[in-house]
């Protein structure tokens, strides 16, 4: 990926060193117009993180001590770590056993009268059902956040992650679709209001119109500008990366079929960004291992779900079955762009291969307890 703009990213370090502006200026607010456009919405606020914009957003709509926010379970903890960062409750949430996403009924489900906001998590680069979503949510009067840190491009009924709700965030964490040389994450919304007062608190809570003046507590989460810069330069190249997740996705699809390995479903209204390739099976370590023996790296996303985490096990969490079932099966094939269907079809050889030695050895074990039965 980065063989394919070298230059630009060269020219983008020669501008950022000659012009001695790190942290906001032109680099910033070039990249932030850009990423509004192609989110679709009128406001970006670049932040250090895909956390930081998470917190800044639920911190910026008033949340606080005594709220509560649903939040799927099976999301990267800090999705759950930014309610706790306000000082809100989050409240975990099973998912769909298709898609792995939460819907507006279990979401309706979920609504207390200490329901604030609700967190859609756009998993594994899927989006979820943002009609239904914000449509129950705008019901019961809560606010509507999407984590699309995961969700460059992708799209619900043709529109983009991020514009779907109040607010999106992202993170350009440099394994993202669109990803930085370190950490970075925006904000975008229509709302200005919301837009401003984001930007107040990443930037020690100063006006936007005398920055001398600190209006508000804030703190340091600004986006630097050699990251915008970087950010910059790999938009141009978003669309045709994802292009060839959608490709490679494709391609996994045909060479897994007839394995007992089942794929997540993409909603016949969603454009998935493929930024992960999960599939769940039965005796995931035992594969993982096999395929790891093989040089073919695999990832965990993710193993262990918010409400088990030490941090939360206090909260209030009823049985999320299908989030805990996921968990022991899933696992992340190699998904990048450039994937070849060669590439793939290793891959798939692999599965097969270890699935088939897994089986042989269960066979085994059966007869051998038959046998041990019988004596």
């Amino acid at each position: 990926m980065h063989a394919e703009v070298r230059d630009d990213l060269d020219e983008a370090w020669r501008r950022a060193s000659l012009s001695g502006q790190f942290i906001g200026g032109e680099a910033v607010e070039n990249f932030e117009s850009k990423w509004a456009d192609y989110c679709g919405t009128k406001y970006c606020v670049g932040v250090g993180s895909g956390t930081a914009a998470l917190e800044l957003t639920l911190s910026a709509l008033g949340l606080g001590r005594g709220d509560e926010v649903i939040v799927p379970a099976n999301t990267f903890i800090a999705t759950a770590a930014a309610v706790a960062a306000v000082g809100a409750r989050a409240v975990f949430v099973d998912v769909d056993p298709s898609t792995l996403l939460m819907t507006a009924e279990i979401l309706k489900q979920a609504i207390t009268r200490r329901t604030a906001a609700v967190i859609a998590v756009h998993l594994y680069g899927q989006p979820a059902n943002m009609d239904a979503i914000t449509r129950a949510a705008s019901s019961a009067g809560i606010a509507v956040v999407e984590d699309a840190a995961q969700a460059h491009g992708a799209c619900w009924r043709g529109r983009k992650a991020g514009s779907l709700s109040d607010a999106g965030c992202f993170s350009f964490y440099p394994g993202k679709n669109l990803g930085a040389f370190g950490d970075a994450g925006a904000v975008v919304t229509n709302d200005r209001a919301l837009a401003e007062r984001i930007r107040s608190l990443s930037n020690h809570g100063r006006s936007h119109d005398n920055p001398h003046r600190h209006e508000l507590v804030g703190s340091n989460h600004r986006l630097d500008a050699l990251q915008a810069a970087i950010l910059s330069v790999k938009l141009k190249r978003l669309d045709a990366w994802n292009a060839g997740r959608r490709r490679a996705a494709a391609a996994y699809a045909a060479a897994l079929a007839g394995l007992p390995v089942q794929l997540v479903d993409t909603a016949p209204d969603a454009s998935s960004c493929h930024h992960l390739a999960v599939v769940r099976m039965s005796h995931r370590d035992e594969v993982r291992d096999a395929l790891a023996a093989e040089q073919i790296s695999t990832g965990l996303h993710y193993p262990i779900p918010c409400h088990r985490q030490t941090p939360f096990m206090t909260e209030r969490a009823s049985a999320l079955p299908v989030v805990e079932a996921a968990a022991d099966r899933i696992l992340s094939l190699p998904m990048f762009p450039h994937l070849t269907d060669a590439q793939i079809e290793c891959v798939a050889d692999a599965i097969a291969r270890a699935l088939s030695t897994v089986a042989r050895h269960e066979a085994l074990f059966a007869l051998r307890a038959a046998n041990a039965t019988q004596m």
